[in-house]
């Protein structure tokens, strides 16, 4: 990464270039979260983002944008590269309540960050995820354990179902059931089919549903669709009532000011939006 391009992702997360260290990658990880948005307005704008890790950091960097893990996981392991940690690239699958399965394992970039190491933690390696939007907002350390975040509570596991090496499960109230993963490192081709399905098939949930999230200490924003909603302090959930309404939210609550763009291009993503928003209203909101 250029210098100038990792400065510039460092203003965009408001933090000051240091040498490695907890207290910094803690500090890193709960800024990006914060600052840089989980979001696929830009699969409902027909813009065909790839994951190349340098188009991907340039956007984070200098374009205001965000994306979905291979995006978010993808630049940041870039920055924390660029900084001189020892980040290492994992692939992990999302899975629904009936558990992991092999074929959803290439579906989520994991990350890990090892030669850390505390008095209770000697062994140094943490994991490190700013691409599952409502669920880490600080790095956990690399171990059995339960750990509170917010409103959250989660749980590591080492695995054996045979599906990964680890797995995390998440909080009732969160977006997902759970993500395993795999130790061995992996490069970024080894998600680029998945990646085509997740952002350009019909089946996709991706493609069916806009989605933004945004992690806070105390919280997470989230937009589905046309409703808006808060989990932890302040829970609320609402409708966007209008095309200006959801240009100011996605520009307020989740830092994604995409008003620049052409009022054909916005005009048409409320129309989408709004017409299948409708449509979900109509079917008794399933």
């Amino acid at each position: 990464m250029e210098g100038a391009v990792r400065d510039a992702y460092l203003r965009r997360l408001d933090v000051d270039a240091a040498p490695p260290s907890l207290e910094g990658l803690f500090e890193l990880h709960r800024a990006q979260v914060e600052h840089v948005p989980y979001e696929t307005v830009w699969i409902h704008m027909g813009d065909g983002w790839g994951i190349d890790v340098n188009h991907t950091v340039e956007r984070v960097a200098r374009g205001g944008r965000g994306g979905y893990c291979y995006h978010l996981n993808g630049a940041f392991s870039e920055l924390l590269a660029a900084l001189g940690y020892q980040v290492t690239r994992h692939v992990g699958g999302v899975h629904g309540p009936d558990g992991p399965t092999g074929e959803e394992m290439p579906n989520h970039l994991v990350l890990s960050v090892s030669g850390l190491p505390t008095d209770d933690h000697p062994r140094g390696e943490w994991y490190v995820d700013v691409g599952l939007g409502d669920a880490l907002h600080e790095p956990l350390p690399l171990r059995a354990d339960t750990y509170v975040q917010g409103p959250f509570t989660l749980r590591l596991d080492e695995t054996t179902n045979g599906i990964g090496d680890w797995h995390l499960t998440h909080d009732p109230k969160g977006s997902f059931p759970g993500m395993s993963w795999w130790s061995a490192p992996a490069t970024m081709d080894a998600f680029a089919d998945r990646h085509r399905f997740l952002s350009t098939d019909p089946e996709s949930g991706f493609v069916k549903i806009l989605s933004a999230q945004r992690r806070e200490a105390n919280g997470v924003h989230i937009l589905r669709g046309l409703t808006f909603s808060r989990v932890g302090d302040g829970a609320m959930q609402r409708d966007i009532q209008s095309r200006d309404d959801l240009f100011d939210t996605l520009a307020d609550v989740f830092l994604l000011d995409v008003r620049d763009l052409s009022d054909e291009r916005l005009d048409s993503l409320w129309s989408k939006l709004a017409t299948s928003h409708e449509a979900w209203i109509a079917a008794g909101r399933p």
